[in-house]
């Protein structure tokens, strides 16, 4: 049965308190704690703010206990009180912010409620420990967990497969622990099937905290370095390189442009898509098309589905007829 919502009303704000030093967290965040009657956090992340405690009430849970702390927030809202979770990071990154509303929901609260919420964000680990190695996140990226504490190991397999298939720089969290020290070779022999083993990684462990470590390696050496729970993998795409220390995906202004120059290369425009864009490809799907390409050669040779080819050049001729009718008709 939901308890009653309180005569007054409670509030819970979900903090990100970014990698963890003070200076990092955002003005926002920090009101947030100075507001707040109770603190609910992680221990260890409770550590890292401890200077902004003193007369709150505190309440520290332990790794696995992130149901609990939410419904500690919850149980305190309702008496009106106004209460922090707090995540190191982005609280909506892998942090609090999903499970409070999940439980929330499932109590039947709506934002009409007299429980209000806040989420309010932090930097996560992909871009504090991008920031420390230079500029590795510049092009195509995203992150993916190696815990299986919570998801099947077959999904997060797929995930790896098609980020790695598809050259996105890709960011590892949860990529090992005391009991979980396959899923990191795993993930690498995944990638090894679409990147080369001199592809270059960087692993960062607590980024702009007190024990902060920066190594650099290669898919090959991967496992080789020293990665733990309190790491983050960044592992580059094809384009990726490390010079002088730094890590750097190029954004792709040498397709374009002349890079000591700045002068655009021949058949391209500033301001304009690539003459290789989409406009520019579609043109050049459909004359190979009509020039005898199969629809399967073409998926083959772009590695796309065949399905979106042979929808794409429906969709290309259609815009053409169309063209073709409005320029006779006028």
């Amino acid at each position: 049965m939901t308890a009653p919502l309180p005569a007054r009303p409670g509030k819970i704000t979900l903090v990100g308190l970014g990698p963890g030093a003070i200076e990092h967290m955002s003005g926002r965040a920090r009101a947030a704690i100075a507001e707040a009657d109770t603190i609910i956090g992680y221990a260890a992340y409770i550590r890292l703010v401890a200077e902004l405690l003193p007369g709150k009430e505190v309440i520290k849970k332990a790794m696995t206990e992130e149901l609990d702390r939410v419904h500690e927030a919850v149980d305190r809202a309702r008496q009106g009180k106004n209460v922090a979770l707090i995540s190191s990071g982005d609280v909506g990154v892998y942090g609090m912010a999903g499970a409070t509303y999940e439980t929330l929901f499932q109590a039947g609260w709506t934002p009409d409620d007299d429980i209000a919420v806040e989420v309010v964000p932090g930097t996560s680990a992909i871009n504090s420990c991008a920031a420390l190695v230079g500029a590795p996140l510049t092009h195509d990226f995203c992150a993916i967990s190696l815990s299986d504490l919570l998801t099947h190991w077959p999904v997060i397999a797929r995930r790896l497969n098609a980020a790695a298939a598809a050259d996105f720089v890709v960011a590892l969290y949860n990529p090992k622990s005391g009991r979980r020290t396959r899923q990191i070779a795993e993930a690498r022999r995944l990638f090894l099937a679409h990147r080369r083993p001199e592809t270059p990684v960087a692993i960062v462990k607590s980024a702009y905290r007190a024990r902060q470590h920066i190594e650099f390696a290669t898919l090959d050496s991967l496992l080789d370095a020293d990665i733990g729970m309190l790491s983050t993998v960044l592992i580059g795409n094809s384009s990726t390189f490390i010079q002088h220390g730094r890590m750097v995906t190029p954004r792709g202004y040498a397709n374009k442009y002349e890079t000591a120059s700045g002068a655009a290369h021949r058949g391209e425009r500033a301001g304009h898509s690539l003459s290789s864009g989409l406009d520019g490809w579609l043109a050049a799907l459909r004359e190979e098309h009509a020039n005898g390409q199969s629809i399967a050669a073409l998926a083959s040779r772009f590695q796309l589905p065949p399905d979106y080819i042979a929808a794409t050049l429906a969709d290309a001729d259609e815009a053409l007829h169309a063209a073709s009718d409005t320029a006779h008709d006028a």
